[in-house]
């Protein structure tokens, strides 16, 4: 396994849309122990593969029952509103108030090539919800009021200096302690 540089918002790929897996593969499991390795060092609990360079329809998620890959994701039930605390890998120590379903349904594959639904609420379900987010290109600034928006920004602007190349580098000793409130 290796560290993925990350990246920051302002690199285009995390406006892009991903393409189909279309089928499990050894460099997608590897891919996916290298996103899971790079989540951790990053204090993260999601990361999508945009936020790491690439279009495949991939994420990885550590939240409540331990870390899991979900492949070509499809949000296929969505219930309820709720708002919380949203951050994210790519824009760090940037923070807002996310109105998301309370309740969600996600099919997706596993890292086994099979199908299988998740049924979610509270991190998990938010977690889910803004990770399939980063697979369609959009981030969690995208569901903020133009106010709210407005000054996210104006913060990033004043952080945005510490990563000219629009790549946030993780460092392996920054893995020990990974489950922190960034998604």
């Amino acid at each position: 396994m290796s560290l993925l540089d990350i990246h920051v918002l302002g690199s285009p790929v995390l406006r892009k849309e991903t393409e189909l897996v279309p089928k499990i593969t050894d460099e997608i499991r590897r891919l996916a122990d290298d996103m899971l390795e790079t989540m951790y060092a990053a204090k993260g609990i999601g990361l999508a593969a945009p936020q790491v360079g690439r279009l495949e329809r991939i994420a990885v998620i550590d939240v409540e029952t331990g870390p899991f890959a979900i492949v070509n994701p499809e949000l296929v039930t969505l219930e309820g509103k709720v708002k919380g605390e949203e951050g994210c890998l790519s824009i760090p120590e940037i923070y807002g108030d996310v109105e998301r379903a309370a309740r969600v349904v996600v099919r997706a594959m596993g890292l086994d090539g099979k199908s299988f639904e998740l049924e979610a609420t509270e991190l998990l379900g938010r977690c889910l919800q803004h990770e399939i987010d980063h697979l369609h290109g959009r981030l969690f600034l995208d569901h903020l009021g133009a106010f709210r928006r407005k000054t996210a920004m104006q913060k990033w602007e004043k952080r945005r200096k510490e990563y000219p190349t629009y790549l946030r580098k993780v460092t392996p000793a920054e893995i020990a302690d990974h489950k922190e409130d960034a998604l």
